[in-house]
């Protein structure tokens, strides 16, 4: 056999080739050219004897990906952290370079079952993109809300115990945007209530709006230019990310309505968190046991056991945080349209479990039930 290590870098990649009498060891760049280098220094050998590695380095081998599957090559995907322990334990040296990363990767190789990598569709590829970036927007968007209740604590601290509310919504944004200052807020009028109690679709009533202006009289909130200046930037990131994850939101509606899937059929998943779900584990009949499938979103918890003592702790959490955050947190509606899931979050409180921890339990009962 001939074994074939890949270390994938932004641009350029190393490769290291090992037959049974030699290794060779190359570089070549990221592109078009070095592609075709790399072909021709695979030509001379069986396809069917190679056994192709390379490390799961995000979007940088993507292109590489690519170019093996269009031209008839398998390869196996390695998480970068077994190969780091593999080196780890065959040498105590530290000397890191990327020939000796793919010569390790090829040794590396010789000693697991090899399986090929499983080519996503791009129904799944375009799902994992675009559920991330919304993940990614909602991040962004959450970092400016932080800022906009920052600002209101100096300027105007008593806003929010008017307005209660998770994050801001349009009514909150309108009059923080129209109005800003608190001396200018004091001074709104009739007309601007009924403006703003049709953007609230009748939420905001009439007594909030005296509340409001009778606080901002009073504040004890400084004005300061800086602050309102970061207010108006803060509000305006804020509404061009929600328009932002609005669009997104429909494509991925769009996608879904061309990938059925068995998923949302359990109460409480919605169409996004199915896609999510989809998308991170890809194909599941590609796990053998639940077991894996916890292990792939790091919900498997870490046992120690030495001699006479044995413990299990925390999560492991090596797995994609994309996919443990919307196991854990959809188990909220879960549970509520679902009473086999609700009467087991009791039993994990009546063990004494954290509110969080029983969640934990739910997501992993969740997780089962989807690999069936």
């Amino acid at each position: 056999m001939i074994y074939i290590g890949f270390d994938i870098s932004k641009y350029k990649h190393d490769c290291f080739i090992a037959t049974e009498t030699i290794g060779q060891a190359f570089s070549f760049e990221n592109s078009q050219i070095g592609f075709r280098e790399l072909l021709n220094k695979l030509t001379p050998f069986s396809k069917q004897e190679m056994i192709i590695g390379l490390e799961a380095t995000g979007h940088y081998g993507e292109n590489l990906k690519s170019f093996l599957t269009t031209h008839g090559f398998t390869f196996m995907e390695i998480n970068p952290f077994l190969v780091k322990k593999f080196g780890e334990a065959h040498s105590l040296r530290k000397t890191k370079t990327d020939k000796k990363d793919a010569e390790m990767i090829s040794s590396y190789m010789m000693t697991v079952d090899y399986k090929a990598y499983h080519h996503q569709s791009y129904h799944i590829s375009a799902l994992k993109s675009l559920t991330r970036l919304r993940y990614k927007l909602i991040s962004m968007r959450t970092k400016h809300y932080n800022m906009i209740t920052k600002v209101l604590d100096m300027i105007f601290p008593e806003f929010n115990s008017v307005i209660k509310e998770q994050g801001y919504s349009e009514t909150s944004l309108y009059i923080l945007k129209h109005f800003t200052s608190p001396e200018r807020i004091a001074k709104m009028t009739n007309e601007h209530y009924d403006k703003i109690r049709r953007i609230s679709i009748g939420k905001f009533n009439y007594p909030k709006f005296v509340t409001l202006k009778s606080l901002a009289k009073s504040t004890i909130g400084v004005t300061q230019d800086y602050q309102l200046l970061k207010l108006k930037m803060s509000i305006s990131y804020v509404e061009k990310l929600t328009q932002d994850i609005k669009s997104t939101e429909e494509k991925i509606h769009l996608l879904m309505a061309q990938y059925p899937t068995k998923i949302q059929t359990i109460k409480g998943i919605g169409i996004i968190s199915a896609a999510t779900i989809i998308s991170e584990y890809g194909d599941i009949s590609l796990f053998s046991n639940p077991a894996e499938m916890l292990s792939y979103a790091g919900l498997d918890s870490t046992i120690k056991q030495s001699g006479t003592l044995s413990s299990t702790g925390k999560l492991v959490k090596r797995g994609s945080k994309y996919l443990r955050s919307t196991l854990i947190n959809i188990c909220m509606t879960i549970m509520i349209h679902n009473p086999v899931f609700y009467d087991y979050y009791l039993k994990k409180k009546q063990e004494g479990k954290h509110h969080r921890v029983a969640l934990v339990h739910l997501a992993k009962k969740l997780v089962r039930i989807i690999h069936h």
